[in-house]
């Protein structure tokens, strides 16, 4: 990736005038190293150094996602929705059911009453 590539994906994803490393704008600079070293091992099936390279950065991207998600929900949707990334409707799944599972917990705490133990005559 050039340096010129670098500096627009900067100014897209930036969200202020002075930013470089918001948690956007480093996804979607991972992204498109992902998308580039994707390509590379199309052609070059045995570089495993390259491949071992890919590995970390959508590592690393993943734990950026889940940052975002956690902290801001609403430009972690429009970061997925820009880059059209797969992974992030799966985090959104798997968040969803977290709160769904979560939701359960606490309805049953709710509902569940105090029933006192019924007196079984001793024989």
């Amino acid at each position: 990736m050039t340096k010129k590539d670098k500096e627009k994906l900067i100014k897209k994803f930036r969200t202020h005038d002075t930013d470089t490393g918001s948690p956007q704008v480093q996804i979607a600079i991972l992204t498109e190293e992902i998308k580039q070293l994707t390509d590379h091992l199309k052609m070059h099936k045995h570089d495993f150094s390259s491949r071992r390279g890919l590995l970390k950065k959508v590592g690393e991207r993943r734990k950026l996602l889940k940052y975002l998600q956690k902290e801001n929900s609403a430009a972690f949707q429009e970061l997925a929705i820009k880059l059209k990334l797969k992974i992030a409707t799966k985090l959104i799944a798997e968040e969803e059911e977290a709160k769904a599972k979560e939701r359960k917990y606490v309805v049953a705490d709710e509902t569940e009453e105090i029933v006192p133990e019924e007196i079984v005559p001793e024989v």
